[in-house]
């Protein structure tokens, strides 16, 4: 377990101690919305650490989204429509069935040659629950 997570896990304990599930509940999802939008925040932190890279989300595809033990993963596609290798590096968002975000992972799928498809797998930070779907956030070629 993450220190986040952790800490949030703390937290809703200690409120249902003292105010009650209904409070504590309340108190967990918060905790967990930020753990959420710190993950996110990062992911999108290292997409910008990217040089030289032009937008490629056109080029790039998430399959359907399945469990592998504790965490959620999803087969991303890559494929290079130019005329010599690519490297991708892609922003993966899991989504639950209303569509809030669950969480948000940068995969990167190296070494696509010209006109081919090579996939990579993004997997989850944590156990997501429910029904999950996949989005491509950005994806940008190297």
């Amino acid at each position: 377990m993450g220190r986040t997570a952790g800490a949030a896990a703390a937290l809703a304990a200690a409120l249902a101690l003292t105010t009650g599930c209904d409070a504590a509940k309340d108190a967990a999802g918060g905790a967990v919305s930020s753990a959420t939008a710190a993950v996110a925040s990062a992911a999108e932190q290292k997409m910008n650490e990217v040089e030289d890279g032009v937008d490629a989300k056109a080029d790039v595809k998430a399959g359907e989204p399945r469990a592998d033990g504790d965490r959620t993963v999803a087969e991303i596609t890559a494929t290079n429509p130019k005329d010599q290798n690519a490297d991708y590096t892609v922003l993966v968002n899991f989504r639950d069935g209303e569509g809030k975000l669950l969480d948000s992972v940068v995969l990167n799928v190296d070494a696509v040659a010209p006109g081919e498809s090579k996939s990579g797998t993004a997997r989850s930070n944590r156990q997501l629950t429910g029904v999950t779907q996949a989005e491509i956030g950005r994806a940008l070629r190297h």
